[in-house]
């Protein structure tokens, strides 16, 4: 079905992989337009609850296509940056949790990927950087303000030096670091986790992270507490109980 990207559906959640290996995932025009037609599907498949993006074992993206962008007319600029912003925007607003699973480079555009998932799992070989001063161009800054901070987003933003998994670790870049070999079992762990919670909680809190931001203290209460009580008065909330019970009880019983 996609020729840049390799799709896989599991029970509950898909994993999306950059496959341009000898490009280094290089985000070409036509994995961009694939990117964004399997979010787009994926948004409107109930039974995929999470989903992860990775590039592989080795590397996640190298960034966007150079020899695609140094061949670009004045004429071909903007939209070629408005397909980037397309697919951008649509996994930073995702209604469902976007797990990015990082091994190997990330850099420029793909860095800019990792920066608009929720969640960031990384190989111990990971390497996160933004180069795209050396090319006249600006990184992509709000997001990665968000994760790390003003003052350590304009250093990693200004200086592109090139950041481990152990320093993004520490600076608060990604959620959890693991060796080559079990970093991606580590998004699936969580992918699978997260795909058996409720789904409507989940999107809620994503939706809480962004709006809370732009209240004041009392007014983010106040929004938080309606979002419960809108929750709460659904049926799903009387199952989720019923079954957290009946499970407690047999793990009583079980054990005399």
């Amino acid at each position: 079905m996609y020729k840049t990207i390799l799709l896989e559906k599991r029970e509950g959640y898909a994993i999306i992989t950059m496959n341009r290996p000898r490009e280094m995932n290089a985000l070409s025009g036509e994995m961009r337009f694939e990117l964004n037609d399997v979010l787009n599907h994926l948004e409107n498949e109930e039974t995929i609850r999470v989903l992860i993006m990775t590039g592989g074992e080795y590397v996640f993206s190298a960034g966007m296509d150079i020899k695609e962008m140094a061949a670009l007319s004045d004429e071909e600029v903007a939209p070629y940056f408005g397909s980037i912003l397309q697919y951008l925007k649509k996994i930073y607003t995702y209604r469902k949790p976007v797990i990015a699973a990082v091994g190997g480079i990330a850099l420029g555009g793909g860095f800019n990927i990792t920066t608009v998932c929720d969640l960031i799992i990384a190989s111990e070989s990971a390497i996160f950087g933004h180069p795209e001063l050396k090319f006249g161009l600006n990184p992509l800054f709000s997001p990665l303000r968000h994760l790390v901070g003003m003052a350590k987003a304009k250093e990693i933003s200004m200086l592109g030096e090139p950041i481990g998994a152990k320093e993004a670790l520490r600076i608060g870049l990604v959620n959890k670091v693991a060796t080559p070999e079990k970093f991606m079992g580590e998004a699936i762990a969580m992918a699978e986790g997260l795909a058996a919670r409720s789904g409507r909680a989940i999107e809620s809190v994503k939706k809480i992270s962004v709006m809370t931001e732009k209240l004041d203290k009392n007014l983010s209460l106040d929004l938080e507490f309606d979002v419960m009580v809108h929750l709460f008065s659904g049926p799903e909330r009387k199952i989720r109980m019923n079954e957290f019970m009946t499970r407690e009880y047999l793990s009583k019983m079980s054990k005399g």
